[in-house]
């Protein structure tokens, strides 16, 4: 059994891809898929963007003690 990932491969299924999908659709489905893959790994870590944002924005509001 030979390697899964080789060139060869790589290239024929972007060619089926863009067949499928046209080149028009392909950008759209790659962020979406970039998108997907980072809330997924954000899931892991039990953080996200809202959350960070939220902790800054109070730490902008809130009064430091001096």
């Amino acid at each position: 059994m030979g390697e899964l990932l080789t060139p060869t491969h790589l290239l024929l299924v972007l060619v089926v891809a863009l067949l499928l999908f046209g080149p028009r659709k392909l950008p759209e489905l790659g962020k979406g898929l970039g998108e997907g893959i980072r809330g997924f790994k954000d899931g892991l870590k039990g953080t996200s963007t809202d959350d960070a944002q939220k902790s800054d924005a109070a730490k902008a509001t809130t009064p430091e003690a001096k």
